[in-house]
């Protein structure tokens, strides 16, 4: 015990309570180590004064691979205590949480099982999230979690452009109502998002060329493409249509992102695909979500590390643009 707590036993740690954690090890309940606010629009200040809303969604009915994704929002909050301690994350020039509040709301709660009751409850979640006036992050769970949620997005932005990071484009007709390979089938089909407004960068698996109707960058050419050339491809696709940001983490290849249910060989790098997303500050960026970490094929948690590192620079982005609005 130190000298100090022996004179003072009543006074001594006048932050007991309240000291800033900067270990890369403790307090990794929320992402970011946020406030955790589990009614986002409760009337009271976290709340009422937060930007962003950080929500899980904990589901993995939908895989057609390997299950486990719905550990994945868990273990991207305890990885991102390994980033909370750099106020200002590099290579940016301004520290985040001055400018933008971000609270966490936790996981979604639903019905054990029922893929109907989670699509449901998710839907209704981000449409009053976004009817509040706040920007939500979401943390798959397996992809399939996209769909509800660009049902939400269209409510309040119309019909959107999609910028998809992956490893398979997800447009698969398979005749389920809840697989993780169809969203991108239904949402045009719903009005939901323009396909040709739309590009999937990364695929590396087979789709049908014909009629696909999505601009796709694959993974042979974002690898042999300069980032510069990409993101010049990319927002001329998109212009200024309200832009949703979806990242599965297995359009990285398995090197740096082991811990996925369907890992797929030859794809980017952690790196190129952090300089793709930061170089995309001025897109008119609406909403995003990581999906598909699964942690019990992770190593030393660098899947779920590569996923904080992303949501966090697509905080990053998102922050940018509305101090450069201002």
């Amino acid at each position: 015990m130190s000298a100090s707590s022996n004179d003072h036993p009543n006074g001594a740690f006048s932050d007991l309570f309240t000291k800033e954690d900067f270990s890369l090890y403790s307090n990794a309940m929320t992402f970011m180590r946020r406030p955790l606010v589990k009614n986002p629009l409760a009337k009271e200040p976290l709340a009422e004064n937060a930007d962003v809303v950080v929500l899980g969604v904990p589901f993995d009915m939908a895989t057609s691979g390997r299950s486990g994704a719905r550990m994945g929002p868990d273990a991207v909050r305890r990885a991102s205590v390994n980033l909370s301690w750099e106020s200002k994350k590099f290579p940016w020039e301004f520290k985040l949480f001055e400018h933008t509040n971000v609270i966490d709301a936790g996981d979604l709660v639903f019905d054990c099982g029922d893929a109907e009751d989670m699509t449901q409850r998710l839907e209704a979640a981000a449409d009053q999230i976004l009817s509040s006036g706040k920007m939500l992050l979401s943390l798959g769970g397996d992809h399939f979690v996209t769909l509800p949620l660009l049902r939400a997005y269209a409510k309040h932005h119309g019909e959107m452009a999609l910028i998809h990071f992956d490893a398979h484009t997800d447009t698969y007709n398979n005749g389920s109502r809840y697989d993780h390979g169809t969203m991108f089938y239904h949402a045009p089909n719903e009005g939901l998002i323009d396909p040709k407004s739309s590009v999937q960068i990364g695929i590396r698996t087979e789709y049908k060329k014909q009629g696909h109707g999505f601009n796709v960058i694959n993974a042979m050419e974002a690898n042999d493409l300069s980032v510069e050339q990409i993101v010049s491809q990319v927002k001329a696709i998109v212009g200024d249509k309200p832009v949703y940001l979806t990242f599965d983490i297995d359009c990285l290849d398995p090197a740096f992102a082991p811990g996925t249910g369907t890992p797929v060989c030859g794809g980017i790098s952690s790196d190129k695909a952090l300089k793709i997303i930061r170089a995309l500050q001025g897109i008119n960026l609406v909403g995003m979500d990581v999906v598909e970490v699964s942690p019990a094929y992770d190593q030393s948690e660098i899947t779920a590390l590569a996923a904080a590192t992303i949501a966090l620079e697509l905080l990053y982005v998102w922050t940018a643009n509305k101090l450069s609005a201002v």
